[in-house]
């Protein structure tokens, strides 16, 4: 379960850095087809509006994340909880919840939800 762990954590930061966040053909690899995303703001994201986002020079997020923990739901489906900060126009927390599902082997991104804190 460790190995999964680490797997996880790597893929769940890879979100939080600008090189792979902006890369699309990385995250076309990483987004599961019926991926959707409720953001901080309540904003419903697609995989589309994800992969249309533009990039932004530097994520400022706290890397590790905090309090990150993986909850098993099946073999093959993972839940992954964790505190975002961000550091942009002040600081920003959030809880964030998503579901990774192995697809043909492979982990993929299926939901994420982003919760704002004070």
């Amino acid at each position: 379960m460790s190995d999964l762990i680490a797997l996880l954590q790597k893929l769940e930061t890879s979100l939080w850095r600008s090189e792979t966040r902006f890369d699309s053909h990385y995250m076309e690899s990483i987004l599961a087809e019926d991926f959707i995303e409720f953001g901080r703001s309540g904003k419903i994201y697609t995989r589309k509006d994800i992969l249309n986002t533009k990039a932004i020079a530097d994520i400022k997020a706290t890397l590790p994340l905090p309090d990150f923990k993986v909850l098993p739901i099946s073999e093959t489906v993972m839940q992954v909880i964790y505190i975002s900060i961000t550091h942009y126009n002040g600081l920003e927390k959030a809880n964030r919840s998503s579901i990774w599902r192995k697809d043909n082997g492979k982990w993929k991104l299926r939901f994420h939800q982003g919760t704002v804190f004070v």
